[in-house]
């Protein structure tokens, strides 16, 4: 007996994340029939859990080894707790494997609707053309096949419908979007915005958040209780799986099959067009296929090669696609691990057990590098820094008894940076089948092959300084700088592996997502980003998706797809 087979569809997105959510949204409100196959179960709001205090868990959120039982590597996340841990990835049922002397640590594998938009760290930036067309700036890799030109206007659609917190500042490295109002910055935050402005000419903004501070679409502005990765009861931040999916499934247009673990794309007879995905009912463990004309991968960039790679044919002996050779190299993940702490005197401010907690934090703009002015001898391309700073107990005051009370209600003052680098993309990063191990739904696993290089190693070395200086310029005191490289993963980042080029020969998508080798088959995640820049992907993830949405409506019109 073969796999069941669900009806037709015109399109198939597999995924229901950030971009999974905007690909189902905009087919299905233009009025596409779209099945949206993803490998969560569905989520709902019963599930939030910001309100509910430790004292209601039965561990308090204090037994990290229970939660190692399962899932040793997603524990790895910051948000993976006992409030939400069964959101994430079995890591025993799920596996994958790495080089040796290569650990990757693949966080933020999420099996709820929305993916990982229920846990991210929601900082939204825009790329500039110093990023799309980086190598014609230094030399190294390939521009991508487009400019912030042609992505603008995209730009503009994702940030009026997500809802995003922040502050024009007009520099060129950083393009400002369409924000609602700022959520203010502490003493301690304006205090290092103004003196390195004034020191060292660079800018420190506040993050740029998509945490809504009015109300937008029906969702109640932000009322700053502080976690968001474990929900949110009124729809403050952006998850898709409230906002964009929730949309597509409005429409009428829109099937959300929940719990299916795509295995590989099917094609028709002559091997030239993608008519469907087999994928495994994560409940029964039984195969099942759904067709339709066209197929959007949004799984994200490590699931949607994965399932690439697991879709070879004679006719695509490596892989779906795979003509080039491309697919699976230029592995990226952003870089961390440089930084710098410090205390600020004079300030005021009195510590609190109960905020209010603002979600987001300040972002200092990228200066290395940059598009005009000298050069670093050092590395190529550059990094911004997130941190923050304010007002918290003494929580290593000396003494016992009342005098220890007392102390540590004495308030201070911290200020602390941390870096976000660029990776290079590098030939050698990259990922493949292993043909010897199979996941729980008898689905090979991924083989991890990255590591970081000088480049990225001297960046971090740099973050540490600039840190320590910036700190320094705003008057703190004891300030403790940081190198301790991030391994590959830990950024929660991962792009590139199905890298967009104009050259077919080079390059697995085109500048619409579009495989070269399959016209009607896409990639709408961050798998097309021909370079990682130093800024968060998603959003620049989000804006590529609905211009690729377009143009995919637009190939079907003319019935070349």
């Amino acid at each position: 007996m073969g796999p069941a087979t669900e009806s037709n569809y015109d399109v198939i997105v597999v995924g229901s994340g950030a971009t999974g959510g905007w690909a189902a949204k905009r087919l299905a409100e233009a009025g596409l029939k779209v099945a949206m196959v993803d490998c969560g179960r569905v989520q709902s709001d019963k599930n939030f859990t910001e309100h509910m205090p430790p004292f209601e868990l039965k561990y308090r959120d204090h037994a990290p080894e229970i939660i190692r039982k399962t899932r040793p590597i997603q524990k790895d996340c910051y948000a993976c707790m006992e409030y939400n841990y069964d959101w994430f990835a079995n890591d025993l049922d799920e596996p994958y494997t790495t080089s040796d002397k290569m650990p990757f640590s693949w966080q933020g594998r999420m099996r709820v609707t929305g993916g990982r938009t229920n846990v991210w760290g929601r900082q939204s930036y825009r790329l500039s053309d110093l990023d799309f067309k980086a190598a014609s700036h230094d030399g190294h890799g390939d521009d991508w096949p487009l400019s912030y030109k042609d992505l603008a206007p995209y730009y503009d659609i994702v940030e009026d419908y997500v809802g995003i917190t922040g502050m024009s500042e007009g520099v060129y490295e950083l393009p400002d979007g369409k924000f609602l109002p700022p959520m203010g910055m502490t003493c301690a935050e304006t205090l290092l915005r103004n003196k390195v402005k004034e020191k060292l000419g660079r800018t420190v903004t506040l993050g740029r958040s998509a945490n809504i501070t009015k109300p937008i679409n029906g969702r109640a502005a932000c009322h700053y209780c502080g976690p968001c990765e474990r929900g949110c009861v009124t729809h403050s931040y952006f998850n898709s799986a409230f906002t964009t999916v929730a949309d597509a499934l409005a429409s009428g247009k829109c099937t959300l099959i929940p719990d299916a673990m795509v295995y590989k794309v099917l094609m028709d007879a002559d091997h030239k067009s993608a008519n469907g995905i087999l994928y495994i009912d994560r409940n029964t463990h039984q195969p099942k296929e759904v067709h339709g004309r066209a197929v959007v991968l949004c799984a994200q960039a490590l699931e949607s090669v994965r399932i690439l790679f697991n879709s070879a044919s004679t006719q695509y002996p490596n892989g779906l696609g795979n003509s080039s050779g491309v697919l699976g190299h230029y592995l990226m993940d952003h870089i961390t691990g440089g930084g710098a702490g410090g205390q600020l005197d004079g300030l005021p401010g009195k510590p609190s057990l109960n905020g209010p907690n603002r979600p987001d934090g300040i972002y200092v703009i990228r200066f290395r590098n940059a598009h005009s002015g000298p050069q670093s001898t050092k590395f190529l391309r550059g990094y911004g820094f997130q941190g923050g700073g304010g007002v918290s107990f003494n929580w290593s005051a000396p003494g016992f008894g009342a005098a220890y009370k007392k102390a540590m209600l004495d308030p201070v003052t911290y200020i602390g940076l941390g870096g976000f680098g660029e990776c290079l993309a590098r030939w050698e990063n990259y990922v493949e089948i292993n043909p010897n191990k199979v996941d729980a739904f008898g689905i090979p696993v991924l083989n991890i092959h990255m590591t970081y290089g000088e480049n990225e190693m001297a960046m971090v070395k740099d973050m540490a300084e600039t840190a320590g200086e910036m700190l320094e310029a705003a008057g703190a005191r004891n300030v403790q700088t940081e190198v301790h490289p991030g391994g590959p993963g830990w950024a929660i980042h991962e792009v590139g592996i199905a890298r967009m080029g104009s050259d077919p020969k080079r390059s697995v998508l085109n500048q619409f997502q579009q495989s070269h080798d399959v016209k009607n088959l896409f990639v709408m995640d961050g798998s097309g980003f021909t370079s990682t820049a130093c800024q968060n992907p998603t959003l620049t993830m989000m804006a590529l998706c609905v211009r690729s949405c377009d143009y995919l409506m637009q190939e079907m019109k003319k019935g070349n797809v």
